[in-house]
């Protein structure tokens, strides 16, 4: 009965170093323009765009693979300039008037 305590105990132990140094070497960098775009969208998720949500939108208009934020239908122009300004500058315009403030 001891030996299969102390026999799980390692095992978990080795188990749970593993799972570190596994998540160590295999982090995936998010780009956080991703998440900043998303959150300009009016987040309905309705796939008008073509893509599987707004997610999808913002991260085909990071990688370039959608070319303007037109594509997502039911955004007004005020969606649509607050995320092209972003994309050109970096900068979110809606946070530097926060900022002005």
């Amino acid at each position: 009965m001891l030996s299969a305590s102390l026999m799980m105990l390692v095992l978990g132990s080795a188990l749970g170093l593993l799972l570190a140094i596994a998540g160590k070497f295999l982090h995936v960098e998010v780009d956080t323009r991703v998440e900043q775009i998303t959150g300009m969208l009016p987040g309905y998720n309705c796939g008008a765009c073509g893509y599987p949500g707004c997610a999808g939108l913002a991260e085909a208009l990071v990688n370039g693979e959608a070319k303007s934020p037109t594509q997502c239908k039911p955004s007004t122009e005020a969606h649509r300039s607050r995320i092209t300004a972003f994309m050109e500058t970096g900068v979110d315009p809606l946070a530097e008037s926060a900022h002005a403030h």
